[in-house]
């Protein structure tokens, strides 16, 4: 079982930014994909960012491509999501997850067995 922590969330205005950080402890080695997931209060889960982190392939949600940027430390346990020119409509609960991931499915959330608590981003206009 993979253990994940967030942090580095909190209230920004429009346009500026916020990095968050997933820390993950436990047994990893199962792991071949981490990704960010936000979601917004009566909305479904939805994915933003994910890196196949054997092969280092990254794909982003088409509604932060050129905003967002997912990166990991490898010696730290630690995956980041880089979010500039933020926008009201980015404003939600964060998810870190990890799992097992196949082909382009990097935001089927079935594949995915470990989930931290979230950490939350509130932009404002």
């Amino acid at each position: 079982q993979v253990q994940l922590v967030e942090s580095g969330g909190g209230s920004v205005q429009a346009g500026g930014s916020l990095r968050l950080s997933c820390v993950s402890s436990g047994y990893t080695s199962g792991v071949n994909c981490m990704g960010w997931f936000r979601q917004v209060s009566g909305k479904e889960r939805e994915g933003v960012a994910a890196i196949y982190t054997r092969v280092g392939s990254i794909y982003y949600a088409e509604s932060v491509k050129g905003r967002f940027t997912i990166s990991q430390d490898k010696a730290k346990n630690t995956l980041y999501l880089h979010m500039d020119s933020l926008k009201p409509e980015d404003t939600a609960m964060y998810y870190c997850a990890s799992g097992l991931c196949f082909g382009n499915y990097w935001d089927d959330q079935g594949r995915y067995n470990s989930w931290g608590r979230g950490t939350r981003v509130t932009v404002s206009s």
